[in-house]
């Protein structure tokens, strides 16, 4: 009965993956590696798959010095002082809360704590003790204890409830510490989503944010969830706000790619309909994304976020080209989705990788016509 399962299981990942290993008309084949028609992403300058750095989507170096100090230290000070110097209604700051957040829960997991040794992340618990009024420190320990919630316990349980309870104080105490910061009621949204405020609760949660940072691509890629299927809203919900905040973008804005986050959040586990990929509804999404990616200012610390994700549409859609030009912009890092949604990001990103690389030289690229 095992072998039955097997083989059903392996019918059923034919369907899933034969569209992207080999073009229908260019012939893309699988080989060993080291065979001469091997394509070979380190030709092309690409990070070794136990390289990449799966902590972040893109580079901030300034955030690595400081979270080796705190974790070589277990001092929070250089953690205080960089949120401190950065802007309050930025991505950047959101993206940190959430790095020094997540290096704290994965310090406890790691390290929790017994007889003889303090427990991980010590240096969070002091920070708040020592400056309790720091808006920084509040604003990570919020985030700390969704993310706790999310790591430890079930939605639905006691113990996810209790969690996410003290996280929902935490985040009223990290709003009353600076009225006008996003951040605590960003932080929020992912309360909202585990304990399932009511709509007309989560709509005014919402207006608080965007009184105070209406273009936050965070923000609206946190409120998404919420309005998904799988959560309290549906898939026409969830694309209606995707479109709305599409629609209202401001030149410059990634907002314009909001909808194919949606696609994203709604794709079927396992598809069966051949040429999905090429549908309007995905091509529409991607050229929205490929549109926001190229009218975005260089630094915008959320463009890796879409780049990354358009590498993975693009070689779901065999469109090998426009996906190596995304990945010569995003590789290195790999914290981002849709990889963060797998057991190893590093390995996800790399099967991605090879394929736009084998597709792209399928089809008569090379490393000389590649232009970043």
């Amino acid at each position: 009965m095992e072998i039955l399962w097997v083989l059903i299981a392996l019918v059923m990942m034919s369907f899933v993956i034969g569209p992207v290993l080999m073009r229908r008309r260019a012939g893309i084949q699988q080989v060993a590696p080291g065979d001469p028609d091997a394509a070979d992403p380190a030709n092309y300058g690409f990070v070794r798959q136990e390289e990449l750095d799966i902590r972040m989507p893109g580079p901030d170096q300034d955030l690595l010095d400081v979270l080796d100090v705190v974790q070589g230290t277990q001092n929070h000070r250089a953690a205080s002082q960089l949120l401190a110097g950065t802007e309050a209604e930025g991505e950047r700051r959101w993206q940190r809360v959430q790095a020094f957040a997540g290096a704290a829960a994965l310090e406890l997991q790691q390290r929790p704590g017994g007889v003889s040794e303090s427990p991980g992340g010590q240096w969070l618990r002091v920070w708040r003790a020592e400056a309790p009024k720091d808006a920084g420190g509040a604003a990570v320990h919020a985030e700390f204890l969704v993310q706790q919630a999310w790591r430890t316990s079930t939605p639905g349980t006691d113990d996810f409830r209790i969690i996410m309870e003290e996280a929902k104080a935490a985040c009223g105490e990290a709003a009353l510490l600076a009225p006008g910061d996003p951040i605590p009621y960003i932080i929020e949204l992912s309360v909202a989503r585990g304990l399932a405020y009511p709509q007309p609760e989560f709509e005014k949660l919402w207006l608080k944010i965007l009184d105070r940072a209406p273009t936050h691509m965070g923000a609206h890629l946190a409120a998404l969830h919420y309005w998904c299927e799988k959560w309290h809203g549906s898939r026409e919900l969830a694309y209606a706000f995707a479109e709305a905040a599409a629609a209202r973008a401001p030149q410059g804005s990634l907002l314009a790619a909001m909808p194919l986050f949606a696609v994203l959040e709604h794709l079927p586990e396992v598809n069966l309909v051949s040429g999905f990929y090429q549908s309007e509804v995905v091509t529409k999404a991607v050229h929205g994304a490929l549109f926001a990616v190229h009218a975005a200012r260089p630094d915008d610390p959320m463009l890796a976020h879409v780049r990354h994700l358009l590498v993975s549409f693009l070689v779901r859609g065999e469109r090998w080209a426009e996906a190596m030009n995304q990945l010569v912009h995003v590789d290195g890092h790999v914290g981002a989705l849709p990889w963060t949604l797998t057991a190893d990001p590093a390995a996800d990103y790399a099967i991605y990788r090879a394929l736009a690389v084998a597709g792209y030289e399928a089809n008569g690229g090379s490393p000389a016509t590649l232009q970043a």
